[in-house]
């Protein structure tokens, strides 16, 4: 082993996806709450921009693989490799998912034990946003390497190849994951419900032992971003302190995300006006003032168990 725990049991998570100077998505997104839940957290930027895209305009820089591989190496060369969990998120090219790839097993010779929670950010209401040609990557290289994923209905209906249109299809697309070697399946969102609602569904194993649920969540009026990243994180955060407890997990992720919406959504509204539409800066997350709700959740959401 190259690297040792320096902390003793401190939790470490080295999280690699975006960053935007102003707002919150990828890194500047999942980086507090894993902070406020007791982590440790190193991030490597694959993009940073001004804003996120949903803006008007942006500008920044690219990370390439090349660039991944030396913060890497000097980690390594340095024996502050060591890390409880791994955490990816937006990657924009084949070459850096590719060398995501070999950090994840180099991550995972350092430290057995390592916990990857893979966002394999792609797309979204059936339209990619990053080039088709990370999908073949993901499938067949990343996936396979993936401990937790927590892809929303498209991203799973990409990946397994199989479309979506109940919830026994839903069933099968966790199942094919679970046989990649996928120990948590988590469909962060699905359209199987109403206008009002959205079905998420998860699936664990652990020690030979299935446990699925599903959960029904309100769907909010408003288009936000960087929820997907928070998601994770806070996915990440509950599965490490319920033990892998996949229903406690998915209750207090869920339960923190609505309570974080509600209130982006309460001060974006009273910010534009009765008779406006909040603005894309307006609808960027309120994580600050949330504070109290991702240390403390409330349990405001409850999962559904089902037979195995």
């Amino acid at each position: 082993m190259s690297s040792e725990s320096m902390d003793g049991d401190c939790v470490r998570v080295l999280s690699i996806q975006s960053h935007v100077v102003s707002g919150y998505v990828g890194n500047k997104s999942a980086c507090f709450p894993l902070q406020v839940l007791g982590f440790e957290v190193d991030t490597i930027n694959s993009v940073q921009f001004s804003n996120h895209t949903g803006y008007k305009s942006f500008k920044g820089q690219v990370l390439n693989d090349t660039e991944l591989g030396g913060l890497i190496e000097g980690l390594k060369n340095n024996s502050i490799d060591y890390y409880s969990h791994l955490l990816t998120g937006y990657i924009g090219s084949v070459s850096f998912l590719k060398k995501v790839k070999s950090v994840v097993e180099h991550l995972k010779t350092v430290n057995p034990n390592l916990v990857y929670v893979c966002d394999p950010v792609m797309g979204d209401n059936g339209k990619m946003y990053v080039p088709e040609e990370l999908l073949p990557v993901y499938r067949e290289h990343i996936v396979p390497l993936a401990d937790i994923i927590s892809p929303n209905q498209y991203e799973a209906e990409l990946l397994s190849g199989q479309k979506i249109k109940n919830e026994s299809d839903a069933a099968e697309v966790m199942e094919w994951f679970h046989q990649q070697g996928v120990k948590t399946v988590v469909l962060s969102s699905t359209d199987l419900s109403s206008e009002s609602e959205l079905i998420g569904m998860a699936s664990s194993i652990t020690n030979g032992s299935k446990t699925k649920l599903n959960i029904v969540i309100p769907r909010l009026p408003a288009n936000f971003t960087g929820t997907g990243d928070l998601f994770a994180a806070l996915l990440l955060a509950w599965m490490h302190h319920t033990n892998n407890n996949l229903k406690k997990a998915v209750e207090n992720t869920l339960s923190t995300m609505q309570a974080i919406l509600h209130r982006t959504l309460d001060m974006a509204r009273s910010r534009a006006g009765a008779d406006s539409c909040p603005s894309v800066r307006q609808l960027e997350l309120k994580l600050i003032q949330s504070l109290d709700d991702i240390r403390n959740p409330k349990p405001t959401i409850t999962a559904t168990l089902l037979g195995s």
